[in-house]
C-alpha cells in the first residue's frame, strides 16, 4: 500500500529468524478458508476473514502452542492461482494485479518451511486450480498434506473428501469455522513440522522480542519501510492505497537481537470508510499499535501533515502509547517544504513535545539505521523504575527551585511522591489540594522528572492525589 519497493543500498543489515519453531505454510487457491484456519490454529483472530475472495495478500505468521510453549509457526498466505504450466493465471477481481506478488510471497514462505498444508474447499470439490497448485507443491519436495476445509462433521466426511485423495497427499477433513477435527489437524501439522514430541523450552525465548508497530495513513510508505528495515521483500508494495489489509508480523534478527515489525493497514478518517474489510483493517491497525512496545507513526513528506495525522497523534498520546514520528519519502520533498513540514509537525506535537521526529526515506535508506536504536531507547525509558527515597529527595529539589503558584489565596502543599507503575512511568503526587496545581505547573513537574531521571522520549503519567494529612 505504499511507495516504491527498491531496496536501499545502505539499509540496515538484518536477517529473518533463523532459529526457533519450524514453519508450516498454509497454501491454497482464494477463498478456501486459509485465514479462518490460521486464526483457529493460533487461537486468535489475527487474520481478517471475509466471504469476499482475495482478502489476504501478504503472508502472516502465528505461533501454535502446545503445553504453553511454541511448537511450530503456521504461515497464512494469499490465494494462489496457477495454470497447468505452473504459471500465474488471473484470480478473482479483488486480487487483480497482485497474483504475481502473492505467488512470490508464498514461494518465499516455502523456502523456509518444514512442511506445507494444501487447503481446499470440501463444498466446492476438487477444482483444476487445486490440482495445479498441488502438482506445484509436490515438486517442492516438502512434507505435505491436504486439508479439506468446510466439512462440518463426520456424517459427510467420506463424501466430501473422496476425490481429494487423487492428489496423492494424506487427507484430513476439518471445519475451521466450527472447529471440527482441529485438534487432529494441529497434531498432524506438528508431525509435519517434526515436532510430534513436546515443544522445546528454548524456543520460548523467541517470544521476548521488541514489537514495533507501523501506523499511518494509506500510502505513507509503511510496507516499504518494513521491507527496507528487515532487509527482505516481506510486504507487497504498490501505489494502490489499501494493499495491506491484515496487521502482519515481520520477524527478523539484527546483531543477535530479535525484532518484530507489525505492518498495518492505512488508517483513514472514519467518515470515509464504507467498506467492511477496511473497517476490520483499521480496527486491527489500532489494536496492533496498542499491543506494540513502540509505535512508528509514518507520515508522507510529499503530502504534508493532515488532520488525520493529528488525530492519530492525539490518540497515541491520550493512550500513552510510546511512539515516534517517521517522515518518509523526505528525499522527494524540496528542502524548504521539508523544513516547513517539520515545523508543522512540531506544532501538532506541542501537547507531547517529548516525541521524536525523524525524516527518513525507505527508497534511499536515509537515516533508517537510526530508527531501531531510537525505538529501543524509548522502550528502555518506559521501564525506568525510580526508588521512592530518590524520588522524594528529587521532589524537594524541584519544589525548592520553583514553588507552586498561589491559587485562591493559598499554595498547594506537596507531601509525598511515589512511582505507581512503569510502561509508561507513572508518578503519583500526594498534595493538599490538587485543584490548586495548575496545568502549567504540572508540566513543569513533568519536565523536571524527565531531566532528573533520563526519561527523554517515553510517555509519562502524572497523577495528583489529595492527601489526608493536616495542612500546616
Amino acid at each position: 500500500m505504499n511507495d516504491t519497493s527498491s531496496s536501499p543500498e545502505n539499509a540496515p543489515p538484518a536477517a529473518p529468524f533463523a532459529a526457533g519453531p519450524p514453519h508450516i505454510v498454509l497454501a491454497g487457491r482464494p477463498n478456501v478458508g486459509k485465514s479462518t484456519l490460521f486464526n483457529r490454529l493460533i487461537r486468535s483472530r489475527r487474520a481478517i476473514t471475509h466471504d469476499r475472495p482475495g482478502i489476504t495478500r501478504d503472508r502472516m505468521e502465528g505461533i501454535v502452542r502446545r503445553n504453553g510453549l511454541p511448537a511450530y509457526v503456521v504461515v497464512d498466505t494469499g490465494g494462489v492461482t496457477l495454470d497447468a504450466h505452473a504459471a500465474v493465471t488471473e484470480g478473482p477481481e479483488t486480487l487483480r494485479g497482485f497474483e504475481e506478488d502473492i505467488l512470490r510471497q508464498t514461494e518465499t514462505a516455502l523456502l523456509a518451511a518444514a512442511g506445507v498444508a494444501l487447503v481446499v474447499d470440501g463444498r466446492d470439490g476438487l477444482l483444476p486450480l487445486d490440482e495445479y497448485l498441488a502438482a506445484h507443491l509436490r515438486r517442492k519436495g516438502l512434507p505435505a498434506l491436504c486439508v479439506v476445509n468446510k466439512v462440518d462433521g463426520v456424517e459427510r466426511e467420506d463424501e466430501l473428501t473422496a476425490e481429494f485423495h487423487s492428489l496423492g497427499l494424506p487427507v484430513i477433513a476439518v471445519s475451521a469455522e466450527h472447529g471440527y477435527n482441529m485438534p487432529l489437524l494441529a497434531e498432524a501439522l506438528a508431525e509435519l513440522a517434526g515436532r510430534d514430541d513436546k515443544p522445546a523450552a528454548e524456543d520460548a525465548r523467541h517470544n521476548a522480542v521488541l514489537r514495533l508497530a507501523m501506523l499511518g495513513r494509506p500510502n505513507a510508505g509503511k510496507s516499504s519501510l518494513v521491507n527496507a528495515l528487515s532487509g527482505e521483500e516481506r510486504m507487497i508494495v504498490s501505489s494502490i492505497a489499501g494493499t495491506t489489509r491484515d496487521s502482519v508480523d515481520v520477524r527478523f534478527v539484527r546483531n543477535g537481537q530479535a525484532y518484530v515489525f507489525v505492518d498495518t493497514a492505512g488508517v483513514r478518517r472514519r467518515a470515509r470508510i464504507t467498506d467492511s474489510v477496511e473497517k476490520y483493517s483499521v480496527s486491527s491497525a489500532l489494536k496492533s499499535s496498542g499491543k506494540a512496545d513502540v509505535t512508528l507513526l509514518v507520515l508522507d513528506a510529499t503530502e504534508g501533515v493532515s488532520q488525520q495525522d493529528k488525530r492519530l497523534m492525539d490518540l497515541l498520546d491520550t493512550r500513552k502509547i510510546p511512539f515516534l514520528v517517521l517522515v518518509n519519502k523526505c528525499d522527494m520533498a524540496p528542502r524548504a517544504a521539508l523544513k516547513q513540514l517539520e515545523k508543522n509537525i512540531r506544532a501538532m506535537l506541542a501537547f507531547c513535545p517529548h516525541v521524536p521526529v525523524l525524516p527518513v526515506s525507505a527508497k534511499t535508506g536515509l537515516d533508517l539505521r537510526k530508527i531501531v536504536p531510537l525505538a529501543e531507547k524509548i522502550h528502555k525509558e518506559c521501564r525506568v523504575r525510580v526508588p521512592t527515597g530518590r524520588l522524594n529527595r528529587a521532589m524537594e529539589e524541584v519544589l525548592a527551585r520553583h514553588q507552586p503558584p498561589v491559587i485562591k489565596r493559598a499554595r498547594a502543599k506537596f507531601y509525598y511522591l511515589t512511582q505507581a507503575e512503569t510502561a509508561p512511568p507513572t508518578f503519583v503526587f500526594f498534595v493538599s489540594d490538587p485543584e490548586r496545581v495548575p496545568e502549567n505547573y504540572a508540566r513543569y513537574l513533568e519536565r523536571a522528572l524527565r531531566q532528573l531521571f533520563g526519561i527523554v522520549h517515553a510517555p509519562m503519567r502524572l497523577r495528583l492525589r489529595p492527601s489526608h494529612k493536616k495542612k500546616q
